[in-house]
């Protein structure tokens, strides 16, 4: 059986990431701050393949106790780091203390558990990092981003750097970049902005990307998109 591990898996784009993975046979660790929608899974056998934790990953104790949860589990296919905050501010408006909070929740929290994970990657397990198309070099950019969007940023850069350093191992590296995706975090970027693509779709992309695409791709920052808002 394979095994995964999904953060930020309570809602939208995470929690229908999990449900896919979990109907496709594989057991996932469910990783959120709090349970979230994951509490409302009616499917017994969906259901008992998903495993519940809430946790901070932004907390060195909270990244400890994950590992607990993981303590029987020999090796993961694959972690998808999904988990992450918006902030949306005027540049000249934000304070030194938001920018560090967003590069702790978006980028080192990432950082943090990717290396506390590492023994239990194998030659065929395959890292996917969640980025934005506010992270992607040469999209398009918008007012009120630029904390969220250089943290995201920062993972792109991240998972080059990881690919390389952990391809002799036969471990998988890549960032999927997203676009407007009908969420909860959309809304509070563009308010009253209608996205061409649902979350359920999304998760679905993202749970057969990471089951499939490291047999033929390493390193990549890709940008899944169909349009910018408005």
């Amino acid at each position: 059986m394979k095994t995964y591990l999904v953060t930020g898996a309570s809602k939208g784009i995470g929690y229908h990431t999990v449900l896919n993975l979990a109907k496709s046979g594989a057991r996932v660790f469910a990783v959120s701050r709090t349970e979230g929608m994951l509490g409302q899974l009616e499917n017994p056998g969906i259901k008992n393949s998903i495993h519940i934790i809430m946790e901070d990953l932004t907390s060195a104790s909270g990244i400890g106790n994950v590992l607990k949860h993981l303590d029987k589990v020999d090796a993961l296919d694959g972690l998808i780091n999904n988990a992450g905050a918006l902030l949306n501010k005027p540049f000249m408006d934000t304070s030194i203390e938001e920018w560090k909070e967003q590069f702790e929740v978006n980028f080192f929290s990432v950082v943090n558990l990717i290396r506390s994970l590492k023994s239990k990657f194998q030659k065929g397990s395959h890292i996917v990092n969640i980025s934005s198309m506010g992270g992607f070099q040469g999209s398009q950019k918008f007012p009120g981003l630029s904390a969220y969007s250089a943290a995201k940023g920062a993972l792109s850069i991240l998972t080059e750097s990881l690919s390389t350093e952990f391809s002799s191992e036969g471990i998988s590296v890549n960032c999927l970049c997203l676009g407007a995706v009908q969420t909860q975090m959309l809304e509070q970027a563009f308010p009253g902005y209608q996205a061409p693509v649902q979350p359920e779709e999304m998760g679905k992309f993202i749970a057969d990307f990471t089951k499939n695409a490291h047999s033929y791709m390493n390193g990549k920052v890709i940008p899944v998109a169909l349009n910018n808002p408005d």
